[in-house]
């Protein structure tokens, strides 16, 4: 698959152009587990490469909105979908999405914690195996591999930005009693080692 590259042992992520918002949106694969966050497949070879590092089994998202090519892993390697129950009427009978609390231990060990504000599903994802934190809108990287955590602009906040601003960092605050070392973005590359620190100035700041 092009652009795949393994940012921690096991732990793969790549890039693929979404159209619906004409921007590329990071996906990540937890190869032992076999468990996929928010796919977006890039290319067909990315299928091969699935299939020779895998197969997967299990595909967790972040929010609602990451549903991506889900449908198509279902067809494909009869992958089970996982979403948290607040989002779950973004999605059709035939989609087969379970629902998730937030608390529960997913697929691979993964656990989900609850982030909200910009959205009632926006949700954390907590990868103890990878020493990763996976996030979803609340916080995002644009540009250039080195730069900042920064929040969506305003217009896409709702009435109420600063308000949205404050319980995400509120949310984040609670993330930081999480052991991790990187911090997994579905919107800009991750970042890696200082996940961590990364979102203590960005909550801080």
């Amino acid at each position: 698959m092009s652009a795949v590259s393994e940012i921690a042992p096991g732990l793969f992520h790549w890039t693929a152009f979404h159209e619906g918002i004409r921007s590329e949106v990071s996906s990540y694969y937890l190869r032992d587990e076999g468990v996929l966050i928010d796919p977006l497949l890039p290319d067909q070879d990315a299928l091969k490469w699935l299939t020779d590092n895998g197969p997967p089994y299990a595909v967790v998202l972040t929010n609602r909105h990451h549903y991506r090519d889900s449908g198509r892993l279902i067809d494909l390697f009869g992958v089970s979908v996982h979403a948290s129950t607040p989002g779950m009427h973004e999605f059709t009978e035939g989609q087969q999405v379970q629902p998730f609390e937030f608390g529960d231990e997913l697929p691979g060990g993964v656990i989900a914690h609850e982030v909200g504000a910009i959205c009632p599903d926006e949700t954390a994802l907590e990868i103890p195996s990878a020493r990763a934190v996976a996030c979803a809108d609340g916080v995002v990287r644009w540009g250039a591999p080195d730069a900042p955590l920064a929040f969506v602009p305003d217009f896409l906040l709702g009435d109420d930005p600063e308000g949205v601003k404050a319980g995400l960092r509120a949310a984040y605050r609670g993330l930081l009693d999480l052991d991790f070392d990187h911090l997994l973005l579905a919107h800009g590359l991750p970042v890696v080692g200082e996940g961590k620190e990364r979102l203590r100035g960005f909550v801080e700041g």
